[in-house]
């Protein structure tokens, strides 16, 4: 992926990402309120030892003596040997280890003060700790621990430096570092969630995606249209439409793709229904009829036709009345507006379309069109619903492929490709529908996709 695509990815979860995030930041002020106070009291101790004179080797020895002294002494505060006095003395409902849990001892390197700190819901009750907890640790020092065998004074001095105050502000839960946290915590979320949507969502969505897809070129890019189904002649309807000027585009496309002689058949045909293969197949068949062409539409949609309703005519006798023999072909046709246009409707839907598309009565058909037409397009169903577009395409030019963009899954749409390419016929390109903005944004000129599809 290019940077561009990340960027459509994040554009494309915006609403998941800034979602994710304002509950964090929601989860962490509710945390902030909720959580019960914590109240920190220090006090400081300095360790000192007294030298037998006055002399500076003694001094520097005792100073010596004492820097050591003071690593293991950080360790000696939260024993129990410190805290069960502390706990008698208090009266506190708490075993040693309990109240270890609330103490904090440390000594800056080659430091002789020792910091002793008290977390506590109650800033009173954490001073009070920490000022007992700093007498006890004097007296079990200097009264047990470096006692001297002849019970003379000891040399090691444990000095109060400075008595713990009793705290005025919390030290947590911190406000701004809990709406912080929750921000950082629901947006790792909804990064994470955009992952695994962009993974398991494999509908494609743009033309970049089509192209990454298949190696097939893109004949057309028609813009989405959420009033589509109100106006599904848009060609006929209003000729200055972003989804015209596409069509439009699709025709020139498509006339590359004709060789000189006979005229092309084209069979429009997409991977499931619901993606706009009957809207663009009527909707090209306008184009060409407006550009001059003599033009033949035909609904080979024998399952669910579409010609007949989108262009108001009368269906009741078509393409399966011919092909059965109950009427010549030019008594089927009809002829839509002051153009070359000319539609032949599904007729009567049969309890075979497959064995009627597949006949030989069809390519006698289609060969009899390739005669009066400058072009014939086949609107056909679904590919992967059923086999009769897979039988059209083997008897046309070969099939321009619909995909919708936001619908059609990239899995589907190689298998519709694959169920074109078993028998045999070509898939020649495919159109994107449903496109979100204008198609002339994205969709090359004209004139680049008949170079890059000649190439």
């Amino acid at each position: 992926m290019e940077i561009h695509d990340y960027v459509r990815v994040l554009r494309r979860n915006a609403v998941l990402l800034v979602s994710a995030v304002l509950i964090g930041v929601a989860g962490g002020a509710f945390v902030a309120l909720n959580a019960p106070a914590r109240y920190d009291s220090t006090t400081t101790l300095f360790v000192s030892v007294q030298a037998s004179s006055a002399d500076s080797t003694d001094l520097n020895l005792g100073r010596t003596y004492a820097q050591q002294a003071v690593s293991s002494y950080v360790a000696l505060v939260p024993s129990a040997l410190v805290l069960q006095p502390v706990i008698d003395d208090l009266g506190l409902d708490l075993r040693p280890a309990q109240l270890a849990e609330k103490v904090t001892a440390s000594a800056e390197l080659n430091s002789l003060a020792i910091s002793v700190t008290v977390s506590d819901g109650s800033p009173s009750q954490s001073a009070r700790l920490a000022n007992a907890i700093g007498e006890s640790f004097a007296t079990v020092v200097v009264e047990q621990l470096e006692k001297r065998a002849d019970d003379s004074a000891s040399p090691i001095r444990i000095d109060t430096l400075q008595m713990a105050q009793v705290p005025v502000t919390p030290v947590a839960p911190s406000f701004a570092t809990s709406l912080m946290l929750g921000a950082i915590v629901g947006a790792a979320a909804g990064f994470a969630l955009t992952a695994l949507r962009t993974i398991v969502d494999t509908r494609v969505r743009s033309i970049s995606d089509v192209e990454r897809a298949t190696s097939l070129p893109i004949l057309g890019a028609i813009a989405f249209d959420p009033a589509a189904h109100r106006r599904p002649l848009i060609v006929a309807a209003d000729p200055r439409d972003p989804r015209t000027e596409g069509f439009r585009a699709l025709r020139t496309n498509v006339d590359f793709l004709a060789a000189a002689g006979t005229a092309p058949v084209f069979v429009i045909t997409s991977a499931g229904p619901g993606e706009g293969k009957s809207t663009t197949a009527a909707n090209l068949a306008i184009a060409f009829a407006q550009s001059g062409s003599r033009v033949a539409l035909v609904d080979g949609d024998l399952r669910m036709p579409r010609v007949a309703d989108y262009f108001s005519i009368e269906g009741g006798a078509g393409l399966t009345d011919v092909l059965a023999g109950r009427l010549a072909a030019s008594e089927a046709l009809q002829r839509w507006g002051r153009g070359a246009l000319f539609l032949l409707p599904a007729g009567t839907i049969p309890p075979n379309p497959a064995e009627l598309l597949g006949s030989a009565a069809m390519s006698s058909l289609l060969a009899d069109l390739r005669a009066a037409f400058d072009i014939v397009i086949i609107d056909a169903p679904p590919v992967l619903l059923v086999t009769d577009a897979a039988v059209l395409a083997g008897r046309a030019n070969g099939a321009l492929l619909v995909v919708a963009a936001g619908k059609t899954t990239v899995p589907r749409l190689r298998a519709a490709i694959d169920s074109i390419d078993k028998v045999g016929a070509t898939v020649l390109g495919t159109v994107v529908t449903m496109l979100p903005g204008t198609t002339s944004r994205r969709s090359p000129s004209s004139r680049q996709r008949g170079a890059k599809i000649l190439r």
